[in-house]
């Protein structure tokens, strides 16, 4: 997810989709420890999005 579509979202959209996110990258950890995932790289990108969420959240509240 890009950091202008992030942006666009509300408070209450961050925080749901940064649980959503959350959970989804313990899950892939999780399965990828069993067995290997097709496409690793995804660990990461899910670990990028999550920070974009927590960035654009704090900026949001030193705003305020």
């Amino acid at each position: 997810m890009k950091i202008a579509e992030v942006r666009e979202l509300s408070d209450k959209e961050l925080n749901e989709r940064l649980d959503a996110e959350r959970t989804a990258l313990d899950q892939m950890v999780l399965n990828h420890s069993v067995s290997p995932l097709d496409n690793p790289t995804k660990i990461k990108e899910k670990r990028r999005d999550i920070a974009r969420f927590l960035t654009e959240l704090r900026q949001r509240e030193l705003k305020k």
